[in-house]
């Protein structure tokens, strides 16, 4: 099943036990899937859709992260209850072993050994882990090893 169809489903479910808080996020999901089918004029893929659930989830992590700067642990609450669910339907977190093994990997292959090669490794390194890492995690991990 497709990662639209399991939304188009959890959906259903949500509506049927009255899951408030996850028939908002399932819909304003569905909302962003479509705008940005719009903007493609073309059916997604399964990785756009997934760019996309990744998009929702920085989004609420930049969000959790200026609230909590701001004192308001009201909206934090919220933020992560929905941040939970959109990363319900995003594949499993490398763990820091695992990113660093492929940042290893990936500057070996492309020979970047000082830090002004830190675009040209994001730029191979992120579609790898799209979905899966964090940019500012891979930002960091690279940074790492090009200083040391």
């Amino acid at each position: 099943m497709s990662l639209l169809e399991t939304l188009n489903s959890d959906l259903i479910v949500a509506l049927k036990k009255g899951d408030k808080n996850r028939v908002e996020v399932i819909r304003g999901l569905k909302s962003d899937i479509k705008y940005k089918e719009i903007d493609k004029r073309e059916p997604l893929t399964e990785e756009d859709v997934l760019g996309v659930l990744a998009a929702a989830a920085k989004r609420r992590r930049d969000s959790i992260e200026q609230f909590q700067r701001g004192g308001r642990d009201d909206l934090v609450l919220k933020e992560s209850s929905e941040l939970e669910i959109i990363t319900s339907y995003l594949p499993q977190q490398l763990s820091d072993e695992e990113l660093q093994g492929i940042v290893g990997a990936t500057l070996l292959e492309i020979g970047a050994k000082t830090p002004a090669d830190l675009g040209k490794a994001m730029k191979e390194i992120m579609p790898k882990v799209k979905g899966r890492a964090d940019g500012n995690r891979v930002r960091q991990i690279i940074a790492l090893k090009l200083s040391g």
